[in-house]
């Protein structure tokens, strides 16, 4: 079983102190071309370490004072007509789609229309309005003339 211990932020500080004055009494006895070699990889290592600390900073800023964080999206880019633009393709769905079925509403009123149109200039006996197979008739309008 492994166990992790908190330290508070003093004594990290007392530890990482302690460590480093280790650290810097044993560097005495290394050769010049050595300690050169880890002065350059400190101020990389340093250098390298102020810009996380930068973006954690800007990210901090988001924090208010009670401790509540506040939501930052940012606009990736977008500025107002980019973000009017990406609701076009919308629209020219709905207005196509409202197209679309006023078309097929139009064209369904045109049917029975004709149909309508043809029941009443037709010389049929109102008695044939009335006849099971009168559908079959509207279904089929070439029936053969019964004259020839």
């Amino acid at each position: 079983m492994t166990t992790t211990h908190t330290l508070s932020p003093s004594l990290q500080d007392q530890f990482g102190q302690r460590i480093a004055a280790r650290l810097n009494n044993d560097t005495l006895d290394l050769p010049h071309d050595i300690s050169e070699r880890l002065r350059a990889a400190r101020t990389r290592a340093v250098a390298a370490r102020l810009i996380p600390q930068t973006r954690l900073q800007l990210s901090q800023a988001g924090v208010q004072q009670n401790g509540t964080a506040l939501l930052h999206l940012g606009d990736e880019g977008l500025n107002l007509w980019s973000r009017l633009a990406s609701f076009f393709p919308l629209i020219a769905l709905v207005a196509g789609l409202a197209l679309i079925s006023t078309i097929l509403d139009d064209d369904r009123a045109n049917e029975l229309a004709e149909i309508d149109a043809v029941l009443l200039t037709d010389d049929l006996p109102p008695a044939a309005y009335a006849d099971p197979g009168f559908l079959q008739f509207l279904k089929n309008p070439t029936t053969p003339d019964p004259q020839q």
